[in-house]
Formats: structure tokens, sequence, C-alpha cells
């Protein structure tokens, strides 16, 4: 099974969750209004679950932003067979707001701002501005009832700055060691650094229903016996042919085929997230 740590039940490391934060309470009754979607690893499928996410979200009458955080590596647009007119690099050169940015997905009735795919640099700007440019989502978000970001894989600056923003972390991972193991480590940091931070488990490509949670139990006793710190499970994602088609056919899996068990399961995630 995976190599997550395994906790000793003899130690009795006191508990480190609490926080003299003042805005702690703050961020424990805000709504889920800006979620991020990260991975420990790359290759769980973190960027389809965005979209199918921000897809299922405007269906049920919310006004969304997917917002492609994967600064140097970006492929939301790629991946919905778009080809933006502006992107997130000409708002890091200065060349134009962030509001200025959007590009409208009409096949799934939300709006996406898109990175630039291959541009290392993106991956290394500076802190100054990667605060400005929180500052400016948190202006661009009060327009959305949702901001989803995909954010890059790992536990990089760019991509703990980014998480930094939102209300919600949904970790994805897989049945793999490594994505088991590196999906902990990005639990264990990002929630050293914001204890208060909600962080739950999504179980993606999963062979059942109870096979997923199984996995989810693994990164869960990891959390518990180490952290003192229990993530939920957000859901499990079946294992289905037809995204792996929908990719290749560069659109949302709830045009093509929105009635498969991957898209069924999305919905029952954003059904749990919205109450």
């Amino acid at each position: 099974m995976a190599t997550v740590p395994k906790p000793n039940n003899n130690n009795t490391l006191q508990d480190k969750v609490e926080s003299n934060n003042n805005n702690s309470k703050k961020e424990v009754i805000r709504p889920h209004q800006k979620i991020a979607i990260a991975s420990g690893k790359g290759g769980v499928g973190k960027t389809w679950l965005s979209i199918t996410l921000c897809h299922a979200l405007a269906n049920k009458g919310k006004k969304v932003l997917l917002f492609d955080g994967d600064l140097g590596l970006a492929n939301v647009d790629i991946q919905l067979g778009l080809m933006p007119k502006h992107d997130l690099g000409g708002v890091l050169a200065g060349r134009l707001p962030l509001n200025q940015a959007t590009t409208a997905y009409s096949d799934g009735g939300f709006d996406i701002i898109a990175g630039r795919s291959g541009s290392g640099n993106l991956a290394d700007i500076a802190t100054s501005r990667l605060r400005s440019l929180s500052e400016d989502i948190t202006l661009l978000s009060a327009s959305y009832d949702q901001v989803v970001f995909d954010l890059g894989a790992g536990v990089e600056r760019t991509v703990r700055s980014l998480a930094n923003q939102v209300d919600v972390v949904f970790v994805v991972t897989t049945d793999e060691p490594t994505a088991l193991t590196d999906a902990y480590a990005f639990i264990k940091l990002t929630h050293m650094e914001r204890p208060n931070l909600e962080l739950k488990v999504i179980v993606n490509m999963a062979n059942s229903t109870k096979e997923g949670e199984r996995t989810y139990n693994t990164i869960l006793k990891a959390c518990e016996g180490f952290l003192k710190f229990s993530p939920a499970l957000a859901g499990v994602v079946r294992r289905d042919t037809k995204v792996r088609e929908t990719i290749r056919n560069q659109t949302s899996i709830l045009v093509r085929f929105p009635n498969t068990e991957a898209a069924n399961d999305v919905r029952m995630i954003v059904d749990k997230l919205i109450g």
C-alpha cells in the first residue's frame, strides 16, 4: 500500500491545531466562495476536476470563475479548446488588469482566467507581485458566487500563496503510493501554515467508491496520527473511460457525457459543497 507515514500509537504529541490568529473565526464561518483544487503531484486529474466542478456549480445557477493558478504549466484553456485573447501572463507583465483577462467558456456557463503554458518565469514571480495579484483576486472575487483555483502540483511558494486566498482546499489524490505520500505532504505543510483552513480530500480515478474510501482512510490515519487533524472526505470520483475521451476532444464531460459515473460523482461533491 502507500508509503505515507504510520503513526506511533504510543506517541502523545501535543495537539498544535489551536491558533491565536484573530482571523481564525472568520476563516471558519466564511462561505465556500473561494475554492482551491490542489495536489501533491501531477497526473491525478486536478485540472479536469477543476473544470468539471466549475461546470457543475454553473449548472446550479452559480456565477463561477475558474482561475488557472498552475503558474508556468497552465492548461485549463487547452483542455477546453479555448484560445483566450488575454491571459494571466499579460496581467503579471502589467499590460492589463485582472478583470480584463477573463474568457467566457460558453458551453459550461462559467468564466476562466487562463495561465500561460510553458512560461516557467511565471512560477518564479516576485513576492510583491504575488501579493498584488492576491489583492486583485480578492477584488474580482466579489463579482462571482464561486472562484475555483486550479493550483499547480506540489508545495512551491506560488502554490502556497494562492492557497492562502481560499476558504477551502480540495486535495486531490489517487491510490498510487507517490500520490498519497505527496498529498499527505501538502496537507501537512498547509495545515501547519493555516491551522484553521478547511482541507478536504478528493480521491480521483478510484476503481469503486469503497476502494476510494479505503484510499482516503490511508491519508486520514496518517493525518490523525501525526497532525492530530482529520481532513474530511469531499468525495470519491470513480475511474471513467469517458474522462480521457472528453480531454482528447477538449470539452467538458458535462457537455459530452453528462450522465457518466465520474460526472455524477463530481455533482455529488458540489451538492455537499453548496448544501
